[in-house]
Parts: structure tokens; sequence; C-alpha cells
């Protein structure tokens, strides 16, 4: 055996650090949080992510006995807010409300911003919001069967608006279109509101948006809903059929929302996190402000969240790269 060298300075000062790091992060999690905690939402104010956001973060500020801030930072699709929390220190103060563009922009932007799986931890879904397809009462369709009918017999001679190239709502639409082989015509704006409008001054016959962008203009006459996306009837459209009883067992595409943290959050911290999320998701403030807007709770498990995200992201790439989507 050769002879045992003696440790250099460094490397005592090394082993020392290595020694020390969990009892600093167990000391760090014991006393989380300290200050006020920061939720991102990568869309403007008063839109569906920011509505789950300050809702969760209003039931979040009493049980973690600090104020949760959301901040809102729109921009490339979500993206500049997901790389902002990516980069910041991953001590659980800075936290984000994401929804399927954390999924789909990994294929949609290349090249890849960012790696979800390896840059973020997820520590719970939240609910989910269906997308729907609404049309003008004027354009002849009163039924998804009449516009597949329509669409199947002249293909790409059915217009739909989105909210924007490689939007969920558009995602969600291609699809459709693969499971019901069909050929639709994409227009994409730069937002559900100017989508709605020109549908609902008859220039396209159907938009695609998530439910709470639709409902009012249901409510007012002003547009028709004949779809929902998700697997189940939403609670604001109780009346409307999902796209899986209409001839297409098991479709789903929904818009889900989800809190995250940046990856090396210390695991007590993202446990803490997550306990109290699904006590939030349990109370019926919670619920019923969500319902209101047609979002359905979605409990459920840290590993639930993370593996949503990996079979989103593999379905979404599929539909990117076979209708060579790109973004606006």
């Amino acid at each position: 055996m050769p002879p045992r060298l003696p440790f250099t300075r460094r490397q005592c000062l090394g082993l020392g650090a290595t020694l020390l790091a969990p009892t600093w992060a167990q000391a760090q999690s014991a006393n989380y949080p300290e200050r006020p905690v920061k939720l991102m939402v990568g869309y403007p104010a008063g839109g569906a992510v920011d509505v789950v956001a300050r809702t969760v973060g209003q039931a979040l500020t009493g049980p973690l006995g600090q104020s949760v801030v959301v901040e809102n930072k729109p921009g490339a699709g979500s993206n500049i807010a997901i790389k902002s929390v990516i980069d910041s220190p991953a001590d659980g103060y800075t936290l984000m409300v994401a929804a399927n563009a954390l999924a789909a922009n990994m294929s949609l932007y290349q090249p890849a911003p960012f790696d979800a799986e390896r840059d973020l931890a997820p520590i719970g879904l939240i609910g989910r919001v269906p997308v729907v397809l609404a049309v003008n009462p004027a354009s002849g369709f009163s039924s998804l069967a009449q516009l597949i009918t329509a669409a199947k017999s002249k293909p790409h001679s059915v217009q739909y608006a989105t909210p924007g190239n490689g939007s969920t709502p558009h995602l969600a639409v291609e699809l459709f279109e693969r499971a019901a082989g069909l050929q639709l015509t994409h227009v994409p704006y730069r937002g559900g509101g100017p989508a709605i409008t020109d549908v609902i001054g008859g220039q396209l016959p159907l938009v695609a948006v998530n439910a709470l962008e639709a409902l009012p203009h249901q409510k007012s006459g002003r547009l028709r809903v004949i779809a929902v996306l998700s697997a189940r009837r939403s609670p604001i459209f109780p009346d409307v059929p999902t796209i899986a009883e209409s001839g297409f067992p098991g479709f789903e595409a929904s818009v889900w929302y989800g809190l995250l943290a940046p990856a090396a959050t210390p695991k007590p911290i993202i446990s803490r996190l997550h306990t109290e999320l699904q006590k939030a998701l349990a109370s019926k403030d919670v619920r019923d402000k969500l319902a209101a807007v047609g979002g359905e709770v979605t409990p459920g498990s840290s590993e639930d969240f993370a593996r949503l995200i990996r079979s989103e992201h593999q379905r979404y790439e599929k539909a990117i790269r076979s209708g060579n989507i790109t973004p606006d």
C-alpha cells in the first residue's frame, strides 16, 4: 500500500464545505420562509394564468406566514419568465406558475431555450381549464359534427383563429386534426382577444381559445361554443360535449397550470410547498375561484406533475414537427 499523503489546506476546506452543506441547507429549510415569496407569471395581468397564480398565491400566504407576491413578466411565449426563474437562487423565494408553454417551447423554439426536466423542480399541478371551439352563430356550424363534415368534404376550406402560432389552443387543434383526419386552415392572431373579435365580426367562422376567454361571449350570444377539448365536460359549459364523447374516445387537450421552483431548491422546501399547495387546492375558496374561470382543481404529487410535463413535451414535439409550426 502506498503511504497515505496528508490533506492539503484546500482539500481540508473543500471537505469541510461538503460536510457543512447539508447542515446549511437543513437550517435554511427549517426557517423557510423568512421573507416574501415571489411568484412569477409569464403572461400579462388579468389573463387566466395570472388569475390562477393570484388565487394560489393568496391561499399560500397564510400558511407560509409570508406574502406571496405575483410578478408578471410576459414575453417570448413565457420564456423570459421561465428563464428568470431558472436563473434565480434555488432557495424557495422565486417560484413560478407555468402553463403548457413550458412543455411546448422546448420544441417550438430552436435551439431549445431551456430543459424543463433539468432546470426546474415541479412542486405540483394546480388545475386545468379546457380549450374550447367556438363559432360565430351565423357560421352555419351548430355542432362539431357539422364542422367535421364540412372540413372533410373540402380540406382547408374551414379557417380557424387562435391566439398565435404555437399557442396552447393552436396545438390543441393540431392534435384534434390528427385525431379526426381533418385539414383546417390556421389563422394566427396576437392574442385571444383579437382572434375572438374577428370571429364575432364574421371574418372567420371558428376560434380556439381557453374557456375563460370564450365565456362572456357565449353568455352574450356572440359566440356559440360547440366543443370542449378537456377529458370531461366543463362546469361553465355543462351542455357542450367534449371531443372525446363526440366520436374520439380518449382525446384530451386542456390548458394546465402548475407550480415550479429552480431545480436545485432543497427538497424539504419543495416538500413544504407541495404540502401547502395540496391544502390550498382542497379549500372551497380556491376551488370556487378556479371554477368561476372554468378551471378544475387537479391535486397530485410532484412526480405526477413531472410525468405530465414529460408526456406533454413528447406530444407537442410530434405536433410541432409534423405541422412545421414556428413561433410568431
